[in-house]
């Protein structure tokens, strides 16, 4: 793979690695970030990219990895295998925290197996050594000091140590309250970790031991009593014997932790990796990366992507940043940007570069998740003003050994990004020049993204099918940049448009149009303004289509309330009508009632209410039978109804496409080759250069579009 030092200037890479740098906990991953470059082995690449991503999940989701500051041990791993190397005590500390702490991130991975498969696969092969924690645990307390019981022989040092600690300070209490008249008011201090009597110096004398030493002044004599100089004679004796004993302590425990060092070694590496990965997730939280789709093929689909590098320094100063969008493939892989200067064609092309180093460098990018990248060989860029002083190469003659050397090395795998293609000579000869390499680049089936102002460029790039213009988009009026790329159609350069909104006198701009062949700046203003009409249609369009689907919405929620509203008419309907029934009954039964005091005939009366009672009884049943019967029925219509409105509709569909056909034939009829049309929505007017079945060819001049029958007018 060729990725030059100049691609990754170009690139801005090297801010892309110092942010991911910043989130490292060592120098030495610190280091192999700034090393990052793309991959030569693809399989690793991908691994890199999902691992990344499974630690960026854990952070976005709030599980966070069990990740912290760890330790790197090279210089002390490397000298186990040297003869009486003991590692000093700290060394067994930060041994013992790197393998707890692998312990933990193994624990973690057995346990999220399925959220992080990457990971885990990584972790797998590691081989967790209790016996390494266990084994310093016996030398060590907690707070790491080498414990008395670490041997039997340090045991009793130690025990006499401290035996000797208290006679010497019994001894000395002694010696103070004897000598108290003698002594200055702080009565003592120490020196040399040396407990002293504070002697006036005029009383020296009186009291006997060793001399250590006098105040500034030369008022104060130290004396380290008589009665303890025996016993801390031996004290310091027992001492020296404790550090042989714990040297030795600590080369039983080293050779012992010898044993481990592959073990240790791959700890170390695998915590690198882990640091090294997190940084990255790190950096992709931050700038809202995503791990894209990845294809096999050549492509570079980008949606709604960002500049990294350009996106943070926004939103540091809390400023809005254009995504762009934009497709490489096979059947399109080569894209001219053109249009004016300042508009973001140079920080576009960097933007599909900078991704496309990112992602084969491992590192997650700023798209959306629909976006797609594939894999490149070679990346060659030329970008910036590039004068070697050293070489005595002015920015032609640099440019001019660029083009030379990828003439040489590009292939079908190869991306090429150019910026000002074809500047720095005779605009006639360079261009001419740039046209030839163009169609070069072309015919090995390489990959690009060139900007330029040259005409000619564009003209070829709409004559090749695998080719497409695009520009920046300008506002017509202001002529302020919208930073937004527009693929399908080449850009003005708004030369004198922009030289008019800067006050040039309107007197030199005409003199400078009257310099120019009359054709180009035709042509120039054919260009402002399809794309200005390209750009309104748009935004109608976009208009247009939020109206239908709001004015689509609205009738569904209108439907729907009208379905409730007339849902809840006809069940008010039901219950009053059941309500009027009921009312009718309890009159007729109330009637009965009072009359059945006052009647004589009570059987009869009686016999009446049962017969009220059956008819009801029987109306119900007939009701149901009744109910059953209509069902069927409407059943039966909607059946003959649905195959009624299918065969209609069919015989519709047939009506309304011989129409359509017809209509279509009297329009192809109507127009010939060579007439002037318009399209709908449009005020550009083209020449059909050409007509296949239902397909209209019409030239625009600077290009030929091709668009259906029904879609345009002739004037």
């Amino acid at each position: 793979m060729q990725i030059s030092e100049q691609t990754l200037k170009d690139l801005e890479f090297n801010a892309v690695q110092k942010e991911i740098a910043a989130f490292a906990y060592t120098e030495k991953v610190e280091k192999s970030i700034f090393q990052l470059k793309p991959y030569e082995n693809q399989q690793l690449l991908v691994e890199d990219l999902q691992t990344t991503n499974e630690i960026l999940s854990s952070i976005e989701g709030g599980n966070q990895f069990p990740f912290s500051e760890y330790y790197i041990l090279d210089e002390n791993l490397g000298r186990l295998e040297i003869e009486n190397y003991y590692l000093p005590a700290e060394e067994f500390f930060k041994i013992k925290a790197n393998t707890l702490q692998v312990k933990e991130i193994l624990k973690y991975l057995t346990a999220f197996k399925e959220y992080s498969p990457s990971l885990f696969q990584k972790g797998e092969s590691i081989v967790y050594e209790k016996n390494i924690v266990k084994l310093i645990d016996q030398v060590f307390n907690k707070f790491g000091e080498i414990k008395d019981d670490a041997s039997p022989e340090l045991k009793i040092v130690r025990d006499r140590l401290r035996h000797l600690n208290g006679r010497i300070t019994e001894l000395f209490n002694k010696s103070m309250a004897y000598h108290a008249d003698n002594l200055d008011d702080i009565k003592e201090s120490v020196i040399g970790n040396r407990r002293v009597l504070a002697v006036k110096s005029f009383q020296r004398k009186r009291v006997k031991g060793q001399f250590l030493g006098t105040s500034k002044t030369g008022s104060i004599t130290f004396i380290e009593p008589e009665s303890v100089l025996a016993p801390r004679r031996e004290w310091e004796e027992l001492k020296e014997e404790e550090k042989h004993l714990i040297i030795q302590i600590l080369l039983d425990l080293t050779a012992q932790i010898a044993i481990y060092k592959p073990n240790l070694e791959e700890y170390q590496a695998f915590l690198e990796y882990i640091d090294f990965t997190q940084a990255k997730a790190n950096y992709a939280f931050l700038i809202n990366g995503i791990l894209p789709k990845i294809s096999q093929n050549r492509v570079i689909k980008l949606i709604d992507a960002y500049h990294p590098v350009l996106f943070l320094n926004n939103k540091r100063r809390e400023e809005k940043t254009i995504p762009q969008s934009l497709e490489l493939n096979e059947k399109c892989r080569i894209i001219i940007i053109s249009g004016p200067n300042a508009g973001g064609k140079s920080i576009t092309l960097k933007t599909i570069g900078l991704l496309q180093i990112m992602f084969q460098s491992g590192v997650l990018v700023p798209v959306k998740e629909e976006s797609q990248f594939g894999f490149f060989n070679q990346i060659f860029t030329d970008i910036g003003d590039n004068q070697s002083i050293e070489n005595h190469l002015s920015t032609y003659s640099y440019r001019l050994k660029q083009m030379s050397y990828f003439l040489k090395q590009a292939d079908d795998k190869t991306l090429l990004l150019v910026d000002e293609f074809g500047t720095g000579s005779d605009p006639e000869l360079g261009g001419a020049l740039a046209e030839v390499f163009f169609e070069e680049f072309y015919e090995r089936n390489s990959f690009g993204v060139f900007t330029t102002h040259y005409t000619n460029i564009k003209l070829s790039a709409e004559s090749l099918p695998e080719a497409i213009n695009a520009c920046m988009l300008f506002d017509k009026k202001s002529l302020d940049p919208l930073y937004r790329l527009e693929v399908g159609q080449a850009g003005s350069s708004f030369t004198f448009e922009v030289a008019e909104k800067n006050k040039i006198p309107f007197r030199l701009i005409n003199r400078a149009k009257k310099k120019v062949e009359s054709d180009k700046v035709s042509l120039d203003k054919t260009i402002l303004k399809l794309q200005q009409e390209k750009f309104e249609i748009q935004k109608t369009k976009d208009q247009v289509e939020e109206l239908r689907e709001s004015s689509i919405e609205n009738n569904e929620k209108l439907e729907l309330t009208n379905e409730k509203i007339q849902q809840k008419l006809y069940d008010f309907q039901q219950l009053y009508d059941r309500e009027q029934k009921t009312m009718m009954l309890g009159k007729r039964i109330v009637d009965m009632s009072d009359s059945y005091l006052k009647s004589k005939n009570k059987k009869q009366l009686i016999a009446n209410f049962l017969k009220i009672i059956e008819m009801e009884n029987s109306k119900k049943t007939k009701e149901v039978q009744q109910l059953k019967k209509i069902e069927k029925i409407v059943e039966k219509e909607v059946q003959r109804e649905l195959k009624d409105n299918s065969a209609i509709i069919s015989k519709q569909k047939e009506v309304i496409v011989q129409k359509e056909k017809a209509e279509t034939k009297k329009k192809i009829d109507a127009l010939k080759v060579g007439d002037r049309v318009k399209i709908h929505g449009s005020t550009s007017v083209g020449t059909i250069d050409k007509i296949k079945k239902d397909i209209v060819f019409v030239n625009y001049g600077l290009f030929t579009t091709q668009i259906n029958v029904n879609e345009v007018y002739k004037i």
